[in-house]
């Protein structure tokens, strides 16, 4: 909008007016949902295609009964050209795009930079078609849910209505990308933890379905994956699937902690050459040794579920030919998946962690049903069903979102005659990590800072408030030489009964309390007497401007005060909360934050 001319932001404002008077606020909400359906359904086509085009390009031409050493270089150059490109177009961090998407919505009043609404779709499409290990969607989540918090910034809607926009973009773009309106819809409800209203509802859903309609005319109305029923889920594998849960969440909880663990380990590495070294090193041994973690990984997906042969499986590596380890080779991969995921995005790359987490998912409810049958002990258990309960399960485990995991898998493959198990695995997935894990794998990093909006409404509404929006400036200021005279005249101009004592550096040194000077401010014999740095006070606490509300209101209740300074990042004196200003912008919030 700052680079608009005068003429562009009078007609834009024109055409506010008018629409103000002919289409409500609710019909255009509409509108604006169906819009951004629309284009974060090309987005996601658009990712989708630009990576197909590149790995076909590079890895087209494979012998599939040998390994290929362009592994080793393919990856290296993707997140290196991925890292140019970061740091010298787009010049900010477009990582942890969820994540970003999450604290957008707590942080920034449902703002997101222009520049990811393309930024993270060309970034992440070098990445994943170079082989980095990751996944397209959190991108393309990033990408939609750009989109929707720009035209919501172009229209000049409130704050409430961007967040639902942004909403509407994560919905559009998870339904464009899989093709899968539900789980888009779901998606949003639970990862992004927006709540279900009926104002939100409506949008959500054409957000939804528009994507997914138009994704169906641009790739046609298949399921992303096949797959065929092999046999019919009954109540006597009911016990696999508890167990296949459990394992899957512990899996979930080994992939979250590998994650964060390998993230802060690439902290020390302040140069982006020296973490392209070390990531990309690391991340082409990796693919060469197990090119099933080279991209997205769907294409093993494929495979497993529709019971491919164990030499399509060892394809291009090392074991092909060797079909009696096959159940070795998966475990590796489950092993060493998280580290080539992680280490993708620490050394320069863009891409997310859906692609894995569905990849993981799958090996691992192939693998335990494999290992099931060989045993012997109970019942068959089909290793392609499995396959895809893992799916399910490793998603709900990691993103702590059961609906999500189950309504994905169903619409992905076109098993909707398995929803009863798809549950089950999912819930005790879930259980297995909520016992050790609080927040998933995208929220760690934002409620460690207390920068997360949770479904808590108290929590919620105070971790939308800032500090600066409550501030007060109106006081007037004392110096410590200040003698009684002067003060009493400077009393006199204000109806304010406490005063910031700030030094010559414009820090705070006291408050002054009006009641405290109260039985000598009119003894003129004393005007001379006393200053103002033997009158004041220390505060009792001293508030910065970057804390989270929630320890602002901690603060308040340890002190019983009833106004607080607060202080710039440098020490400075700004201003004064007082407790009638917070619990006015709480109430304000609260009926914004929960209202229809």
């Amino acid at each position: 909008m700052n680079t608009q001319s005068k003429d562009e932001k009078s007609l834009l404002d024109r055409f506010i007016e008018w629409r103000e008077k002919h289409i409500s606020q609710t019909q255009f909400i509409l509108i604006l949902s169906f819009v951004v359906g629309v284009l974060s359904a090309l987005a996601a086509y658009a990712l989708k295609h630009l990576i197909h085009l590149i790995q076909h390009l590079l890895t087209g031409g494979f012998d599939k009964d040998t390994f290929n050493w362009l592994y080793l270089v393919y990856p290296v150059i993707g997140i290196f050209i991925t890292g140019l490109f970061i740091r010298k177009v787009v010049r900010d961090d477009i990582s942890h795009g969820v994540t970003k998407v999450l604290y957008a919505i707590s942080c920034r009043q449902g703002k997101i930079r222009r520049h990811n609404t393309w930024s993270s779709l060309l970034a992440s499409a070098i990445t994943i078609g170079f082989g980095g290990s990751v996944g397209a969607e959190s991108p393309i989540v990033m990408t939609g849910s750009a989109i929707g918090s720009n035209l919501g910034s172009f229209f000049k809607m409130e704050k409430k209505v961007m967040m639902l926009l942004i909403g509407c973009g994560a919905a559009g773009a998870v339904s464009g990308i899989f093709k899968a309106p539900i789980a888009g819809l779901v998606f949003t409800l639970e990862v992004l933890m927006l709540d279900l209203t009926m104002s939100s509802l409506l949008p959500l859903l054409i957000s939804s379905v528009t994507a997914a309609t138009l994704s169906y005319l641009l790739m046609g109305t298949d399921a992303m994956f096949e797959f065929h029923l092999e046999d019919n889920f009954d109540l006597a594998r009911v016990p696999y699937v508890i167990m296949l849960g459990i394992v899957c969440g512990l899996v979930s909880l080994y992939f979250t902690k590998v994650t964060t663990g390998i993230e802060r380990f690439f902290k020390r590495f302040t140069n982006p050459y020296v973490r392209l070294a070390v990531g990309g090193s690391v991340l082409s041994v990796l693919i060469f040794l197990f090119p099933p973690l080279y991209g997205e990984g769907y294409e093993m997906i494929h495979h497993l579920i529709n019971g491919s042969s164990a030499d399509v499986i060892l394809n291009n590596s090392l074991f092909y030919g060797h079909a009696r380890f096959l159940f070795l080779y998966m475990f590796l991969i489950i092993l060493f998946k998280a580290f080539a995921s992680t280490v993708t995005n620490c050394g320069g790359g863009c891409g997310g962690i859906f692609a894995p987490s569905l990849f993981l998912g799958c090996v691992s409810g192939y693998l335990f049903a494999g290992l099931c049958n060989l045993t012997g002990w109970g019942v068959y258990v089909s290793d392609r069903n499995f396959a895809l309960f893992g799916m399910a399960a490793l998603m709900s485990g990691v993103f702590h979102a059961p609906l999500t995991g189950v309504f994905l898998i169903a619409e992905l493959t076109g098993g909707y005659a398995l929803f009863l198990p798809l549950m089950i695995v999912s819930v005790f997935s879930y259980l297995t990590v909520k016992i050790v894990d609080k927040n998933n794998i995208y929220a760690v990093r934002l409620a460690q800072r207390g920068e997360l909006i949770t479904h808590h409404k108290d929590q919620a509404v105070l971790t939308i408030l800032k500090v600066e929006d409550v501030i007060e400036k109106n006081f007037m200021r004392l110096t410590p030489d200040m003698d009684l005279g002067t003060l009493t005249a400077v009393v006199a101009k204000t109806k304010r009964n406490i005063f910031p004592v700030i030094n010559a550096s414009d820090h705070l040194v006291g408050i002054l309390f009006l009641d405290d000077v109260r039985h000598i401010m009119f003894r003129q014999e004393l005007y001379h007497r006393y200053t103002v740095a033997t009158l004041m006070r220390e505060a009792p606490v001293r508030l910065s401007i970057e804390e989270p509300m929630e320890a602002v209101m901690r603060k308040f209740e340890e002190t019983n005060a009833w106004n607080l300074p607060v202080e710039g990042v440098g020490g400075e004196y700004i201003g004064f909360i007082s407790k009638s200003a917070i619990f006015t912008a709480y109430r304000k919030t609260l009926l914004e934050f929960t209202s229809d």
